[in-house]
């Protein structure tokens, strides 16, 4: 019997090499982002820290992304999501880590040694069957050499944050998460699929931080705009 090829996820084409998941011509469909602060990853006028960042810090190192919230990576989300199309996770995990090792070139970050990925309450991931930023940051963490740990815990079952305001956000996840290993003198990689406000991720840099990290670094698909 001979082998099925694999197919790009975008043109269905076949692939050279199958675990890339996406043509080399694919690759560069997926839209461009402007000039982005390193830090808060939103657009800035240049490759250093935006006047936000220097007047108010975010809670992490730095956040990289791979797109905005628009097609195709914007329904590959959503695929593996709501869609259970868990086929989605190797793939869109690789795009993660060229980002990675494209800005940890460019601005010199330090060597991460641990990943993480932003849970989901455990009535949720009952209901969705598991965690997509899991999905994600455990073949990241493979590639990268380093240790995955599911060391945070969403204690508190809150409203759905897309359906909430910035400001409702934050009160929303108030005491919402719990850190459940060491992590102090750690260089810690905190994997999620889309940041929208940043609330999640500031809430969970704090905690970290607040037991000894070392530095927080933000990794996921998507940032909102």
């Amino acid at each position: 019997m001979l082998p099925i090829p694999a197919l790009c996820w975008l043109c269905c084409l076949p692939l050279q090499i199958a675990g890339h998941g996406l043509c080399s011509r694919c690759v560069q469909q997926i839209p461009r982002l402007p000039a982005l602060c390193p830090c808060c990853g939103l657009p800035a006028s240049g490759a250093q820290p935006c006047g936000r960042c220097i007047r108010h810090p975010p809670p992490w190192q730095s956040l990289t992304c791979v797109s905005d919230y628009l097609p195709p990576l914007s329904d590959w989300v959503q695929q593996l999501k709501f869609s259970r199309i868990t086929a989605l996770r190797v793939m869109l995990a690789r795009l993660i880590l060229l980002k990675l090792l494209t800005m940890r070139r460019d601005y010199r970050l330090p060597r991460v040694d641990l990943v993480l990925s932003v849970p989901l309450h455990r009535r949720r991931a009952w209901q969705r069957g598991y965690n997509q930023a899991a999905l994600l940051a455990k073949p990241l963490a493979r590639w990268l050499g380093c240790e995955y740990r599911e060391g945070v815990k969403r204690v508190r079952h809150g409203a759905v944050q897309h359906s909430l305001s910035a400001s409702a956000r934050k009160k929303n996840l108030r005491g919402a998460f719990r850190l459940e290993i060491p992590v102090r003198g750690r260089h810690i990689l905190l994997i999620d699929d889309v940041v929208t406000t940043g609330s999640t991720v500031a809430e969970i840099s704090r905690i970290l931080l607040a037991q000894g990290a070392a530095s927080v670094h933000i990794g996921c698909l998507c940032r909102t705009l």
